[in-house]
Order: structure tokens, then sequence, then C-alpha cells
């Protein structure tokens, strides 16, 4: 088929190169749902012949929908530019949203005024639905929000206190935990502590559960030391746990910024790691390659993570209920341990 000149090409030019009716394209356009995979073939390849481009304001007045989605995250700017995983799920979200013409919109709010202006935004008619990212317990109040305006919402991660109402994705915090340390006792490190990540998340409360739960009756608050998931917090529990005069020759940390943090402070204070002190992550986070020896730790499949969050928020979107996916975790070995 030629494409007519200076005319925009139509959706009835694509059902004409397709053969197919313009009801088949148009549902092949809104998702794909009751169309045959030959037909679905067919329409995508008029569409290339074609060049037929959406019209996303005409698709709006036409679906009530704006064809966006926010990304929400709750944490401060720092800590989105310290630490790469927040990009990594960022980036893999708009991928897969962009495999349905949908953009991503990055909303940051960390303090009470952003997180309101954050609300108002969201809940205005302006996505239609929103990934939050980072759900801290003392900061997911506009979750009651979004839900009363009946917005789709997907969380990364286990939302504390919203978990029968409010869908998510969500790598096996306690699961990989659980074979972590099973794997330090399995080489040989009798005398475990840990560094934790902040317990009003779902992860630093899951990661802290399997280390109290294994160690249990050897298991005292002595063997913990808490930090924010940033590498200075990690320097800072690691001067704690020395200074508690506690003898250990393996640390366990929520995630390998922390890890990254106690090295350095190993290092200074002479102390060898592996021969004297075996060290643990939790992400495989790019630091984990960083550090010096590379960091054994427990691997997160980011994108499978995001694929799926894009997964359930599009179900939302379409009228079905909330899901919730735990996907598993594994160990890297590397040279901590």
């Amino acid at each position: 088929m030629t494409k007519p000149r200076g005319r925009r090409p139509t959706i009835d030019d694509v059902a004409r190169e397709a053969g197919v009716s313009r009801g088949t394209v148009s549902r092949v356009l809104n998702g794909g749902h009751w169309v045959s995979e030959p037909s679905r073939a067919q329409v995508d390849r008029a569409i290339r012949v074609t060049g037929y481009r959406i019209n996303p304001h005409a698709r709006s007045l036409a679906t009530s929908r704006t064809g966006s989605v926010g990304f929400l995250l709750t944490e401060s700017y720092e800590r989105f530019f310290a630490d790469p995983n927040f990009l990594q799920i960022l980036r893999a979200c708009a991928d897969a949203l962009a495999e349905h013409g949908m953009t991503l919109v990055l909303i940051m709010a960390d303090t009470l005024e952003e997180r309101r202006r954050a609300t108002e935004y969201l809940t205005g008619g302006h996505v239609d639905g929103a990934l939050v990212v980072s759900s801290h317990r003392d900061s997911q109040e506009f979750l009651a929000t979004l839900l009363e305006a009946n917005l789709p919402v997907i969380s990364a991660g286990v939302p504390l206190g919203f978990e029968a109402s409010v869908g998510y994705a969500t790598a096996d915090d306690e699961g990989g935990a659980r074979t972590m340390i099973t794997y330090l006792r399995d080489k040989g490190r009798s005398r475990l502590v840990h560094i934790a990540g902040p317990q009003d998340t779902s992860g630093g409360t899951a990661r802290l559960r399997a280390f109290r739960e294994l160690m249990g009756d050897e298991f005292s608050e002595e063997l913990v030391a808490y930090g924010d998931y940033g590498r200075e917090s990690g320097r800072k529990a690691m001067r704690e746990l020395i200074a508690r005069d506690v003898a250990f020759d393996g640390v366990f940390c929520a995630n390998d910024l922390m890890a990254a943090g106690a090295m350095d402070v190993l290092r200074s204070a002479g102390i060898e790691v592996p021969e004297d002190v075996a060290v643990a992550g939790f992400d495989d986070a790019p630091v984990a390659l960083e550090t010096d020896p590379p960091l054994t730790t427990v691997h997160q499949p980011f994108d499978r993570v995001s694929g799926e969050m894009v997964r359930l928020l599009l179900d939302e979107i379409d009228g079905r209920a909330a899901g919730r996916v735990t996907l598993p975790t594994r160990i890297v070995e590397r040279g901590t341990v």
C-alpha cells in the first residue's frame, strides 16, 4: 500500500492493509484483548507498512486514559542518585511501559509537602496508575488517598500496612537472607552479626527476621546494628559492632552499599576480608563489583520485578484485581566469603 500523500494514515488504512475490521485494529491498539495472534501479527505489519502513529490526544478522549503512569519514589534526592537500584528499576519500568506505548512520569516525594503535591497530581487525572517505589511505613499515608481515589497502584516490595489492599512485586527478601546466612555457616562462619536495613521497610524487616530466626538461641540484640541502606550508615554500624567487643567472623549486611561501608571500616581496623571476617551483602548492585575483594551477595532480579510491576499495574488499569508476585533470589559468589 502507498501512503496517501499529505494525509496522516488512519485506522481505516491499517485495517485495509491488514485485511481485518476496523474494530480488530482498535482492539490491538488498546492492548490486544480478544484478538488472535495471526490477526495481531497482520495488524502489526500493517502499522509498519502504513506508517500509522497513534494520536495520543484522540485516544485519551476516546478511552478516558492518559497513556501515562506515575513512578512515585518516596526517598531523598541524595538516596535516588546514590543507590543505583532505583535507577535500574526506573529504566526497566520505563522500557516495559514503552512496549505498550505508555510514558513513565518520575515523581519525587520525600517531604510531607512533596507527598501532598504528588498525591494531588496522581489523583488529578494526569496518570492511569502509579508504581510506588521504596515505601517507608511512615510515608505511606498517601496510599490510602490513592486507593480512595480508585487509582490503580502497584508497589515495589511489600507495602507495610497495605499488604491486603495494594498489589506488589518483590524479591524474596526473607528467603534470600535465609539462604545467605546458611551459606555463611556452611563456609565455617559460626559467629555472625547483622547490619540491618531500616525497620520501616519490608526488606529491612524481612532480612532481620531471617537472621533472628536462624540464629535461634544464639540471637542477641548486641549482634545487630542498624543502617539506612547508605554506605556511610554501613560504616557507622560496623564501628558500633567493633566497639561492642563482640567476637564475630562473619557479617551479613542487608544491602551492598552498607556492606561496602562495613568493608571500609574493617580495612581501616586492619581486619582482613575474608581471612578474618567474611562479608555478605544483598542486591547484587554495581558496588558489589567495586569492592576489594568483590562482594559475595544475594542477587535481586530487578528487571523481572520491574516487569511484573508493570504487568500487574496494566492488569489493574484494565479492571482486574490487584496481584502479588514474589520472585526468587540467588547467591552470587565472589571474594568476600
